[in-house]
């Protein structure tokens, strides 16, 4: 079955047929992890990065909690992933994957360059942020409306903000606007917050800062140029009013990147790809690591840890298919 991704008249080069052993679609941790490990072992991957290098860490300027990494710009340990992958060959294309075929063997990749023939896929596609879906979110994106505070936070000096969320991505993200921002508002749907113990101290004590408890976002409005205020609601007691406002900035939650694998590949409810302890999808050699399939943890170092191991899994695979050892057998 070919699934596509975009519009039947987007070209693609299919005439261009180049066979491999591994194509790891993702150019995130779980990815350059995945590149690392089968290019050690000389499988010589390819390693396809999508629409953003980096994955989610792209969107996040500071990168305290990865063992062993002790800067805190997540840009140069990005930068470190690709550096590492390619020093053991990983080859890296700044490309993105418009249809697969995984009814027979070897797999079919097809991207904008060129098709792929390979023996095992790793698909480390990630999650995109979650929209509010509300009146005047879409038409003030880059107007106002952002996702990405260390993207955008700049271009707010002095100005009032509203961040719209509960969790740790919410709260680090609010605390970086200050850097910025006069005042950042911090607008959650429930009386406390999921954020992480350490990330709500800090929030809390930053001075900057100001909670909206029990408040929706209902539509976000402004002139012909930008955002001007919000309408917000109160869940309890329904009561609603225009909030000025100079920003919103909206972290709740993600959606998979999983669209390109429906009725493929097994997923859960929610459009997780679903794997076993191998990192093996129901699909024999094909593999799934990182945010694509992992919505509990969602994390720098459990990304890494999964495209290792889908690695480790797709190097025994081929193996197996190749009737040689593998290490360890």
């Amino acid at each position: 079955m070919l699934l596509r991704l975009y519009p039947n008249n987007m070209n693609t080069n299919t005439n261009n047929i180049e066979d491999r052993n591994i194509v790891i679609i993702g150019g995130g941790t779980a990815g350059f992890a995945a590149g690392v490990y089968t290019s050690r072992a000389m499988l010589e991957p390819v390693l396809i990065t999508g629409e953003a290098l980096g994955g989610q860490l792209s969107l996040t300027l500071d990168l305290e909690n990865y063992p062993g990494f002790f800067g805190n710009e997540a840009g140069v340990f990005i930068q470190g992933m690709q550096e590492q992958a390619e020093r053991f060959g990983t080859e890296v294309k700044f490309d993105t994957v418009t249809a697969v075929d995984f009814s027979q063997h070897p797999f079919a990749v097809t991207t904008y360059e060129k098709e792929y023939r390979a023996k095992s896929v790793i698909i480390c596609t990630g999650a995109s942020p979650r929209t509010l879906d509300i009146p005047g979110e879409e038409g003030y994106g880059g107007r106002g409306v952002s996702y990405c505070a260390t993207c955008d936070g700049f271009f707010f000096q002095d100005q009032r903000l509203i961040v719209v969320g509960g969790g740790d991505a919410a709260l680090e993200e609010g605390i970086f606007l200050t850097k910025y921002a006069s005042e950042v508002y911090i607008v959650h749907r429930r009386d406390q917050l999921r954020a992480s113990q350490i990330m709500q101290e800090r929030a809390f004590k930053n001075d900057k800062i100001k909670f909206i408890w029990d408040t929706v976002v209902e539509e976000i409005n402004g002139d012909a140029d930008k955002v001007t205020g919000a309408t917000l609601k109160n869940v309890k007691t329904g009561e609603t009013q225009l909030f000025p406002i100079d920003g919103v900035f909206i972290f709740i939650g993600h959606i998979p990147n999983t669209e390109l694998f429906t009725d493929v590949i097994s997923m859960d409810e929610q459009g997780y790809l679903i794997v076993d302890e191998m990192q093996r999808t129901n699909i024999n050699g094909v593999y799934a690591a990182g945010d694509v399939h992992d919505h509990v943890f969602r994390q720098a170092i459990t990304a890494a840890g999964a495209g290792a191991a889908a690695a480790i899994a797709a190097e025994k695979f081929i193996a197996e298919l190749e009737n040689r050892t593998y290490p360890g057998n």
